[in-house]
């Protein structure tokens, strides 16, 4: 994927939160910032298993084709996070993570139902499918610490700075995090079937470019859902 291709879908998937955002303002509610998490978390999971390259001019990294859909939900959290604070983050982490595990039994179920005899796409359906457990699981592990400590340090530099500062607690939030989750998801997704290093530079990488690039994107849905003065939450 060249830079040019890889800015437009940083910055469509981006302008997806800003539209949620504008939900959010209408209703009070963060209903719409949930749904569009969980989408986002759901079809990068399902879609982890295919490895593409990412050329930046100056090298190609390698990483899922999914990682700049899932490095958004790092925006999500703290627009969530900006807006409603912690806790609300929190319990959005804890639906997201409950819908995860309906994947794992729903795909089961499919990959394990009784084919009509003129049906002849299950070794397609076993190779999509087939390895959505282990992505999962091994995104459950990571997704869960990491988007936790987005929440948290997100939280902790927005008390520090009295508010002030958006751009710090979003970037220095979202880095140390999507690091970790880099490291932890690869590890266990992949261990054994495809050098594991390549794939952890090449996820941490990209999803750090998408964490700065997504900055001006959290100003905007800021100032779409207004500043919240509650710092404590």
């Amino acid at each position: 994927m060249s830079l040019g291709l890889l800015f437009v879908w940083i910055i469509s998937v981006s302008v997806l939160c800003s539209f949620a955002s504008l939900y959010v303002r209408r209703f009070g509610r963060p209903d719409a910032l949930i749904a569009l998490y969980v989408i986002l978390v759901t079809f990068a999971n399902l879609a982890a298993g295919k490895i593409i390259g990412f050329d930046l001019g100056f090298a190609t990294y390698f990483a899922p084709a999914t990682v700049v859909v899932f490095s958004v939900t790092f925006l999500l959290t703290d627009i969530v996070n900006e807006r409603f604070g912690r806790e609300e983050t929190q319990r959005m982490i804890y639906i997201a993570i409950a819908c995860q595990v309906a994947v794992i039994a729903l795909s089961q179920l499919v990959l394990r139902a009784q084919g009509a005899p003129f049906f002849e796409n299950q070794g397609a359906f076993e190779v999509i499918f087939g390895s959505v457990p282990r992505v999962v699981l091994a995104s459950l592990l990571a997704f869960t610490i990491s988007e936790s400590a987005d929440a948290y340090l997100f939280q902790w530099f927005r008390q520090l700075t009295k508010g002030k500062k958006l751009w710090m607690r979003n970037i220095f939030s979202s880095l140390p995090s999507m690091a970790i989750d880099s490291i932890i998801f690869t590890s266990i997704a992949f261990a054994g079937i495809i050098p594991l290093m390549p794939i952890i530079i090449g996820n941490i990488v990209i999803k750090w470019l998408v964490g700065v690039v997504d900055v001006p994107f959290m100003y905007l849905s800021r100032a779409v859902l207004g500043k919240s003065e509650n710092l404590t939450r």
